[in-house]
């Protein structure tokens, strides 16, 4: 299994993990999060996940499991001869890096969880309708199935490995061994991450609003990035 990474020069490396049907391109460089990294002389570490960007996308659910996908991140870290690093993920990224600090809790220094909360959106998913929706098209009952998935497809996303993920993903937690130090990030106005303002108070985490801002704009939030910065120096 090939994993395309960029890696930036800068002291103390972040390992920056984007979200489902996103890139790096998208989630991290034009949002402005590995420029605001190099200003702060910190490097970026930005992998395109399996199943998207220039990485491979395999089609069976189970190459989509928590421990593979955190797997994937930690041969990207030994690659680059990283012992232990902080991580920032977003939305299904940090669901992807909670997975990873349970599979490798030396690896990960401090955490940002930002996009995500305690329900995860696609084991809410009716999958016969995804399955549908993504091999003929058919619009489901469920808006957001669409809303997620449509842009996209659109766009010419390998739908079978969309599928895949959707299945192998869903269930993901946000679970996270004791003694790392965590932050949570939401928009104000962003539904999926409902419940995680409680989530964070009951392990003792830092936690961020965002006024206002929606699961795609907190991204561009030049206060998500310096809080962001502050936590994990």
């Amino acid at each position: 299994m090939r994993i395309a990474f960029d890696a930036t020069p800068g002291e103390r490396p972040v390992l920056l993990v984007h979200g489902f049907a996103s890139t790096v391109a998208v989630t991290w460089g034009g949002s402005g999060w590995v420029r605001a990294l190099g200003e702060a002389g910190r490097g970026a570490i930005t992998p395109d996940l399996r199943g998207h960007g220039r990485s491979d996308k395999p089609h069976r659910a189970a190459d989509y499991a928590p421990r593979q996908l955190a797997a994937d991140l930690v041969a990207v870290l030994d690659t680059l001869e990283l012992d232990r690093v902080d991580v920032i993920g977003y939305s299904m990224g940090s669901r992807v890096v909670a997975a990873l600090a349970r599979l490798a809790p030396e690896r990960v220094r401090r955490l940002v969880l930002g996009g995500a909360g305690p329900l995860e959106l696609f084991e809410t998913w009716d999958q016969g309708e995804v399955n549908r929706f993504i091999v003929s098209g058919q619009l489901p009952a469920d808006p957001t199935i669409a809303a997620v998935l449509g842009p996209a497809i659109a766009a010419g996303a390998d739908r079978e490995a969309l599928l895949a993920c959707v299945q192998g993903v869903a269930g993901f937690t946000l679970d996270v061994p004791a003694g790392i130090p965590q932050l949570f990030v939401a928009g104000g106005a962003d539904q999926i991450t409902a419940g995680v303002v409680a989530l964070a108070a009951e392990r003792g985490a830092q936690y961020l609003e965002l006024p206002g801002r929606t699961h795609v704009n907190a991204l561009t939030s030049r206060e998500f990035k310096q809080a962001a910065l502050e936590f994990l120096a």
